[in-house]
Formats: structure tokens, C-alpha cells, sequence
């Protein structure tokens, strides 16, 4: 009977410590939701600050918004666009030979793509493989981003080597109650 009681005792021990095992195997997807952009920086050596990235020449010249969107089935898509480039009176028409050089310049600085990826929590970096770009030249490619997250904060920095020094905050925008 004692052998019988001890065999019992090892077993639920053993069935407890795998389920504990498994609940914690499993954590939340923390980048899945919906994500809107708080700003861009870049690291300034010199003064080691961080900047917000503002540029005229680059069409930005009062920043940058956007948006960031993770799902549960490992997609992801990003857009982003100048602060105020929904405000123009420029006109977008249907067809293409009928578009003005001053609309495709507008909408050339729309920047937007989607992606599988995978998340390498060791590391504390994320792998987009993107399926398509608002750049054809960037189709297919795959780029890391490292991260970190505070609070409804997702901060995302590009390990490719031209992004070096660049940050994109985001902050979680709350789920809809119907």
C-alpha cells in the first residue's frame, strides 16, 4: 500500500511540473494588437541624445506618424507618412497618365510594406520577412529589428547597417469595446 501511495504522490508530481512547464512554454504575443507610431529618433554621437527625425529635403519636415499592426498568425504590416500628409488639396485621380508630379512626389513619401515574422525572445529581436513594399526594390527582403517593451511602449531599432542609430517608439493603441 505504502509503494502504491508513493507511486501516486510521483505521478500528480510529475503531471503538476508538466503542466506548470507547458503554461509558462506558452507567454503572450506581446506585439500583437495595434500600434501607433510616437516617434522616430536617431542617436546623435556627438551630444548622445536622441532626436526626433525632422527632415525637409526628405519630405518630413515635421516628422513623422504612423501605424504598426502585429497579428496572432505571425503577419505584420507598417505605414508610414508625414505628420499632416492627409491635409492636401492636391488631387489623386483614378488613372494613372493623369496624375500630377506634385501628387506622385505626395505620395512617394507613403511608406509601407508587409511581412511575416518571428520573434527571437532570447535575443530580444524580431525578423520581418516581407512579402511585398511600397519600394519594389525592397520585395522579399528580410530585416531585424531590435526591441524592448515598457509599459504600452514597443520601441523598435533597425540592426541593418544605413538605419544604424534609429529608433521608432510605439505606443499600444487599446482594443475597441463594441
Amino acid at each position: 500500500m505504502k509503494k502504491l501511495e508513493i507511486f501516486s504522490v510521483i505521478i500528480l508530481l510529475s503531471v503538476f511540473i508538466s503542466c506548470e512547464y507547458d503554461s509558462n512554454k506558452e507567454k503572450t504575443n506581446q506585439f500583437v494588437g495595434l500600434w501607433s507610431l510616437y516617434q522616430m529618433e536617431f542617436y546623435n554621437p556627438q551630444t548622445k541624445e536622441w532626436n526626433e527625425y525632422k527632415s525637409v529635403q526628405g519630405g518630413f519636415p515635421d516628422g513623422i506618424k504612423g501605424n504598426l499592426l502585429y497579428d496572432d498568425a505571425n503577419h505584420m504590416s507598417v505605414h508610414i507618412v508625414p505628420k499632416d500628409y492627409e491635409n492636401t488639396d492636391l488631387m489623386f485621380p483614378t488613372t494613372i497618365d493623369s496624375i500630377s508630379l506634385g501628387a506622385l512626389k505626395h505620395l512617394a513619401v507613403s511608406y509601407t510594406y508587409f511581412a511575416t515574422y518571428t520573434i527571437d525572445m532570447d535575443e530580444g529581436i524580431i525578423e520581418h520577412k516581407r512579402i511585398s513594399h511600397s519600394n519594389p526594390t525592397m520585395w522579399n527582403e528580410t530585416v531585424k529589428r531590435k526591441y524592448s517593451f515598457v509599459g504600452d511602449t514597443l520601441t523598435l531599432e533597425p540592426l541593418e547597417k544605413e538605419l544604424a542609430g534609429t529608433r521608432l517608439r510605439w505606443i499600444k493603441v487599446p482594443n475597441i469595446k463594441e
